[in-house]
């Protein structure tokens, strides 16, 4: 096909159509408690063989586009991640990430070769497929469940790590070849530790060099950022490393570092990261194939789910533990919330390209476990969270609070809004207690302007205009967030001033 004028009007068209109709599904997709991508793939799979009729069976198409939607989304990850919150919970995502993937292919692949007779190359695969959870599923329903910080951050943790080993895992086992135990734990290895230097490298060169660039449009930062990310990727791949661990090391340096316009990298990499989610689950429902699916598939697929539900995973987040002990009905949480989404989907694609035999059917076995257990997981997780009392108590909402940047003070504006059941209607400024460097400067109230004092009170729907220091920003906002929940009283016996 020849792409002209016309070619190209259609296509917009069509593309729009599909985006905006994507963008409308996330509405729908929180009301019923269902990650967005199951719409997404709908929508795909409506567009397919199965419904409008276009056709797209091209492997290593889906797979070159799922790579580049992935370091999208990972690069995203990276860059809307607060280190201060992962740092603590490092060791249990990294082995959730590693050793735990491990223990769930283990358990995955014996069961696929002894219980469904499948070959080993296709029973390791199947493991290596299904076990690493996905970054876009866990945060669109995570945001739904008031869970304690740390919990979440160990959930958004091991997505965010896991996809670098679990990419190298299924690469080597679909090319094929003959490799010993060790040497295939060490190329892993190699692989892994390459990319996370590059990533290391490219992230604080970059973070040094965009602090000294005076670009001439605040919109080309969070260009250049997304571009160090993607960068760190294909350098990265080329030499044989790890792109996805250089991206995600890359971005979260970063997105943690303190550069020019932060606040609207961030909401520019997480509208291009909704652009390559919506991308990536609709060709992926173009390239499956409803009448390719027989009861065989379901079967297979409901049964290796079973497996992975309620022995691999669970016994996986168990042996993870001994890194980072955790209470156990947390872990319980942390086994059921293993959610799956574009990612084995995408990697399903890797056998399909390299011709690996039966990997149609094991494409199709994954698509539709993915489905059904997401079916089954996402609603129920506040559900099991209350069961296992790791849901937070009914509490004040957070503030919502937006950032614009200050360069020529080196500072930020925060702008607040008291929601209203936050514990700070009836506080006073003056027992804010903020940070030394940061002040409330004005609030709006009911549509006029009033520039406060020590002993003006505060009320519920207040904006207020807050001036911090780039340093002392993080204190600011957890001083404010602190007070919202538990009012005047919150840390009395802590100077937040240092």
């Amino acid at each position: 096909m020849t792409l002209d004028v016309e070619t190209l009007n259609q296509g917009l068209l069509a593309g729009c159509g599909v985006l905006l109709l994507a963008i409308l599904a996330v509405r729908a997709s929180v009301r019923v408690g269902m990650p967005s991508l199951l719409l997404y793939l709908l929508i795909g799979v409506a567009l397919g063989e199965a419904g409008i009729g276009i056709d797209f069976s091209d492997a290593e198409v889906a797979n070159a586009l799922g790579f580049a939607a992935l370091v999208i989304i990972l690069a995203e990850g990276g860059l809307t991640t607060h280190w201060s919150e992962m740092r603590p919970v490092l060791p249990m995502g990294l082995s959730l990430a590693t050793i735990g993937v491990a223990v769930s292919v283990g358990i995955v692949a014996v069961a696929a070769h002894t219980l469904f007779g499948m070959s080993w190359q296709l029973s390791v695969l199947l493991g290596a497929l299904t076990s690493p959870t996905d970054a876009a599923a866990v945060f669109s329903v995570l945001r739904r469940v008031p869970l304690p910080r740390r919990l979440s951050s160990v959930l958004e943790a091991e997505s965010g790590l896991n996809d670098a080993p679990t990419v190298v895992l299924v690469t080597v086992v679909s090319m094929g070849g003959h490799h010993s135990f060790a040497g295939f734990v060490g190329e892993v290895l190699l692989e892994l530790v390459v990319g996370a230097v590059i990533g290391l490298a490219i992230g604080f060169g970059g973070a040094w060099l965009m602090r000294r660039a005076a670009l001439p449009s605040s919109g080309l930062y969070p260009l250049a950022v997304l571009s160090m990310s993607v960068l760190a990727y294909a350098l990265a791949a080329t030499i044989h490393g790890s792109g996805f661990a250089a991206v995600y090391v890359a971005a979260l340096v970063l997105g943690n570092s303190d550069l020019p316009h932060r606040a609207a990298t961030r909401s520019f990499s997480e509208g291009m990261a909704w652009l390559a989610q919506i991308g990536l689950f609709v060709m992926l429902g173009l390239l499956a194939s409803p009448s390719r699916i027989t009861w065989g598939h379901v079967g297979l697929a409901i049964a290796a789910g079973l497996v992975l539900t309620f022995v691999a995973r669970p016994v996986s987040v168990l042996v993870s533990s001994l890194v980072q002990p955790m209470p156990l009905r947390e872990l319980a949480f942390v086994s059921w919330a293993g959610l799956r989404g574009a990612v084995p989907i995408v990697l399903a694609t890797i056998p399909l390209a390299e011709g690996v035999t039966d990997a149609n059917d094991l494409f199709d076995v994954v698509f539709v476990m993915v489905v059904l257990y997401t079916l089954i997981t996402a609603p129920t997780l506040p559900r099991v969270a209350r069961m296992l009392k790791v849901a937070r108590r009914s509490e004040p909402r957070e503030l919502d609070v937006e950032a614009a940047p200050l360069e020529r003070i080196a500072a930020d504006l925060l702008i607040v809004t008291i929601s209203p059941k936050s514990r700070m209607h009836g506080v006073e400024v003056g027992e804010l207690r903020l940070p030394r460097g940061s002040s409330v400067s004005l609030v709006v109230r009911d549509g006029a302007t009033l520039v406060p004092q020590d002993r003006t009170v505060l009320r519920r729907g207040d904006e207020l205009l807050v001036v911090t220091t780039r340093r002392s920003r993080e204190r600011t906002e957890a001083r404010l967030r602190a007070v919202s929940l538990s009012g005047r009283l919150a840390q009395w016996l802590t100077d937040p001033g240092g």
